[in-house]
This record gives structure tokens, C-alpha cells and sequence, in this order.
């Protein structure tokens, strides 16, 4: 089975993306992070050096230190597809960070997204 093109990609490249998303509905830089901290387990130091090497998404989420357990209370549609019915890990976990910057863009707040 051939593995999709995202799990190759630079999580660096993706994640200007992510930013740029958050900045065109007024977010900070700051939030984005949060979400991607809380998500991953990372400390920042962490993150911002997978960033600097270019990390690809495989990678990035293989090396996570804890994923969050809350992350499994993540539902919704992403691109039409129901994240919490993604089949596959990986893919599952790149959805769950696409929902959340989703919800970030939409204005939700920082304590639901992060599902405290």
C-alpha cells in the first residue's frame, strides 16, 4: 500500500499554513502552539527543533512524547470526512490537528478546543 503524500511532508511547511489560517480570523502564533503542544506532547524547545529539521508529518507524530488522551474527544468533519472514523493512525492524528486549527479559525475558545 502506498502511503499518502502528507506523511511525507515537511510538518514546517504545513504548519505556515496553520498559522496563516489562524492570523486571517485574528489568532496568535501563541494559540496555534498551544493546540499543537497540548495535542503532541512537546515542549516548545521540542517543537520548535522538529520545525528547524523539517520534520516530517510521520516523524513528527512517531517521536510525539504522550498524544493526548482527550484528543480521542475530537468529532467532527474535516474535509467531509468524520475524523473520529479515520481508519488509519496516522491520518486520524493529522485530521485531529486539522480540526482543531478549524475550530480555532471558527473562533472557538482556547479551553473548548483544548477540551478542558
Amino acid at each position: 500500500m502506498t502511503k499518502h503524500r502528507i506523511y511525507s511532508t515537511s510538518f514546517a511547511v504545513v504548519y505556515g499554513h496553520y498559522l496563516a489560517k489562524a492570523h486571517r480570523k485574528g489568532r496568535s502564533k501563541a494559540e496555534v502552539d498551544d493546540i499543537i503542544l497540548w495535542l503532541t506532547g512537546f515542549s516548545q524547545e521540542e517543537f520548535d527543533s522538529h520545525l528547524a529539521k523539517q520534520t516530517d508529518f510521520e516523524t513528527f507524530f512517531g517521536v510525539a512524547p504522550l498524544l493526548n488522551p482527550a484528543r480521542t474527544k475530537i468529532t467532527g468533519l474535516v474535509c467531509g470526512v468524520r475524523v473520529e472514523e479515520v481508519a488509519e493512525p496516522l491520518m486520524r492524528e493529522i485530521r485531529y490537528l486539522d480540526k482543531l486549527i478549524d475550530e480555532l479559525a471558527k473562533g472557538r475558545a482556547m479551553e473548548k478546543i483544548l477540551r478542558r
